[in-house]
């Protein structure tokens, strides 16, 4: 019973870990294009927050109810009575050319939570609360050039993370992105991204952009798989956008096996989070933005480190819960829309 008792300690920790709502949108703001290197420095920085100098972030969740069932069935089932998360990252861009940037992200995530656990089948219960820790950085080097006679982007990441613990694993990203149609209205992109991962069962993506403006002022804003979203700027320095973000979280956990502590383990989850997003322009360059609707678990598994995402030693599901996520981000390349 000892193992069980761990296991499901951890998995209400992980449980609560959701929230890690990047604001991975382009900001409100659009950005004068003076230079190749300027132009791609702000795509990038439109389409991935993680490129952003500062990004902070907080966020929590409504109370929800969860179940844990491994292959011979049912653990255990129980409530998140409490979640607060605040997520930090930096990114700094020491080198920049004219074609390509090479730079560093580091980043840092604090998580609180507050469980209750019904254990099955003994129907014992625990309470749980803690503060947990994950922490990451990576090595970006991006390169502009043409292919097929047009623009295409590409990416290499070699990423670093772990807990407070340790560093645990070493793992690498490869995109190239081709700019298939770019105006004042419509932008289409397309590519893909390879994972450099073992655990992962489907490491190559195909990658798509689309973002189109209608003459009511809506802007479709697709970038799968990321998100599907309906935007409006209004008031000049702000923006309201319906829509789904996808989100995945991961931690490393130790000691939940008494027979073998030294034995890793990991939790990866990927979360839909459906609802509204709110930003505002503070200044020239800070980017205030609000989050809230439904977040639900769309896949959750604990495994071992040294095995595979697709042999998992236990699945999560959860009821949906209502979140709220609220940020600051800092982006030198904003300019406020006219």
């Amino acid at each position: 019973m000892l193992i069980i008792k761990k296991t499901l300690l951890i998995l209400c920790i992980i449980l609560t870990s959701a929230g890690s709502f990047a604001q991975n949108n382009d900001s409100i703001v659009s950005s004068r294009q003076d230079s190749i290197s300027r132009s791609a420095i702000s795509y990038i920085t439109r389409q991935f927050a993680i490129t952003r100098p500062l990004n902070i972030e907080f966020s929590t969740v409504s109370p929800y109810n969860y179940t844990a069932k491994s292959d011979k069935g049912i653990l255990a089932g129980g409530k998140m009575n409490g979640y607060s998360q605040i997520k930090a990252n930096a990114t700094f861009n020491f080198i920049k050319k004219r074609n390509w940037l090479l730079g560093t992200t580091l980043g840092y995530r604090y998580t609180n939570v507050d469980a209750h656990i019904n254990e099955e089948p003994t129907a014992n219960s625990n309470s749980i609360h803690d503060n947990f820790h994950y922490q990451y950085s990576s090595l970006n080097f991006t390169y502009f050039s043409k292919f097929l006679d047009r623009t295409t982007i590409y990416t290499t990441n070699l990423i670093v993370d772990g807990s407070e613990k340790h560093f645990e694993r070493v793992k690498g990203l490869i995109s190239g992105t081709m700019v298939l149609k770019a105006n004042e209205r419509t932008k289409i992109m397309a590519g893909l991204a390879l994972y450099i991962d073992p655990s992962l069962q489907v490491p190559l993506i195909p990658t798509f952009t689309l973002e189109h403006r209608f003459n009511n002022g809506l802007m479709a804003d697709i970038m799968f798989p990321s998100r599907v979203m309906l935007r409006k700027h209004f008031f000049n320095k702000a923006r309201l956008s319906l829509g789904t973000e996808l989100d995945r979280t991961a931690f490393y956990l130790y000691n939940i096996n008494p027979n073998n502590n030294s034995q890793k383990y990991e939790y990866r989850q990927i979360v839909l989070n459906n609802g509204l997003v709110y930003e505002h322009l503070l200044g020239e360059n800070f980017v205030l933005t609000a989050r809230t609707g439904l977040k639900s678990i769309v896949i959750g598994r604990l495994f071992e480190k040294e095995e595979s995402f697709g042999s998992p030693l236990i699945k999560v599901s959860q009821d949906p819960s209502f979140y709220f996520n609220i940020g600051i981000s800092f982006n030198p390349f904003s300019k406020v829309n006219k």
